[in-house]
């Protein structure tokens, strides 16, 4: 018999605000934390926005020689960790550390410890690169040093599926705890890639948007979109088997009741162009959770506001929910915080969970003009106050992985 998951704790580092009541707020508020980059001198760059994390201060959440080999993308997990810990009242001292496990995931790791190592390693030689250049550079070192700095020594990884990752590593922690092989996971994601070589990278590519009009620039389903703003930040939550959290007297937000995730099998940057795979996801999560499409009030989508996700997601929702579709309230979370990439689906699952919890839906911002293509229901405008029995949170990302989670209100 698979056991029951609940999320008991949740902390988020982003653009709009360093802490999960910061944040929500300013999803509630239409706040927009996309403007121009102050990283590096984005002249000779096409790209001149990004929502980057605002008066983050490392020392305020470890010990600053805990920081010192610790990178941004690091440092946000601990961050995120330890707001979520504390919300769930979590005392280690009083657990079992192999029963508590770490499923914090980061699609990139430090491309910073890359740029700045192989200019010392161009104009000075190997023998000037810094010893602890792996160690700091490396995507499972998020989960690594979550788990150093807490304690937490069950089940410890790092799911990397780029775009999906958050969503990922939360679906995988929510089976490691149904099946047994631990009592507690912390699980979420983390990214911190605005930097020349990410930014230059995706410019590229031609996956981010070159707008530089702060309220124009991430526009899901808008017709006028036209790729993604760069994001950073960390979304963590604590998952926990019911019983272990009844057990202790946990506060519960919501009930973690199903995870379905597929491959396009289709190409690399793109998602299917007929949305069956992110479809395929849905159905599977919804199906997990033994409910039907019907039960459905809220979506979350991955609206990264490229004109294939956007388009492709919205025919995977039709084909998902059929005429149910359009009964269901959607809206992209990346309207105002930008593309978090590896983080999206931990800030996003909190969105989730906030919605049940508060019975609000926040509006997509930005959206002024909907895509005709797109015809479902985006929360343009206003947010909405609406009881929110069942949300769904998707992620799609690069290589064709699609992620989908089901959270639900909490009935014992």
């Amino acid at each position: 018999m698979s056991r029951r998951v609940v999320v008991t704790g949740m902390g988020a580092i982003t653009p709009i605000g360093n802490s999960v009541e910061e944040f929500w707020n300013g999803l509630k508020e239409k706040k927009v934390g996309i403007a121009p980059i102050t990283y590096f001198d984005t002249t000779d760059y096409k790209a001149k926005l990004a929502a980057e994390v605002k008066d983050f201060k490392a020392k305020d959440y470890m010990d600053p020689k805990a920081a010192k080999r610790m990178e941004l993308f690091c440092q946000y997990a601990v961050a995120a960790t330890k707001e979520a810990i504390e919300d769930a009242g979590l005392d280690m001292s009083k657990e079992d550390p192999f029963r508590v496990g770490v499923s914090v995931g980061s699609g990139i790791g430090s491309l910073q410890a890359m740029e700045r190592e192989t200019a010392k390693l161009n104009s000075k030689g190997p023998g000037r690169v810094n010893p602890l250049l792996v160690p700091l550079m490396i995507g499972n070192m998020a989960a690594g040093n979550v788990s150093i700095q807490f304690g937490l020594k069950g089940k410890c990884i790092n799911v990397v599926t780029a775009c999906a990752t958050g969503t990922h590593s939360i679906g995988e922690a929510f089976r490691t705890i149904q099946y047994g092989d631990a009592d507690v996971m912390v699980a979420g994601g983390t990214e911190a890639s605005i930097c020349p070589i990410g930014v230059a990278g995706f410019s590229a590519l031609t996956a981010l948007s070159f707008s530089e009009d702060p309220m124009r620039a991430s526009i899901p389903f808008d017709v006028d979109r036209n790729g993604f703003i760069m994001g950073e930040g960390s979304g963590v939550v604590v998952l926990e088997s019911l019983e272990h959290a009844q057990a202790r007297g946990a506060k519960i937000y919501a009930e973690v009741c199903g995870y379905g995730a597929t491959g396009d099998a289709y190409h690399i940057t793109s998602p299917a162009e007929d949305g069956s795979g992110a479809a395929k996801a849905m159905e599977m999560a919804i199906a997990d959770a033994g409910l039907k499409p019907e039960d459905v009030d809220y979506i979350n989508a991955h609206g990264t506001s490229t004109h294939h996700n956007d388009l492709f997601e919205t025919k995977a929702i039709k084909l998902a929910l059929g005429d149910h579709a359009y009964k269901v309230k959607v809206n992209s979370t990346k309207s105002m915080i930008g593309h978090l990439l590896g983080a999206a689906g931990g800030v996003e699952f909190i969105t989730c969970v906030k919605s049940i919890e508060e019975g609000f839906v926040h509006a997509t911002a930005g959206l002024e003009n909907v895509d005709p293509e797109c015809d479902l229901d985006y929360c343009k405008g206003e947010g909405v106050s609406m009881e929110v029995n069942c949300a769904l949170s998707n992620s799609l990302g690069f290589g064709g992985h699609n992620a989908t989670l089901l959270v639900k209100k909490f009935v014992e």
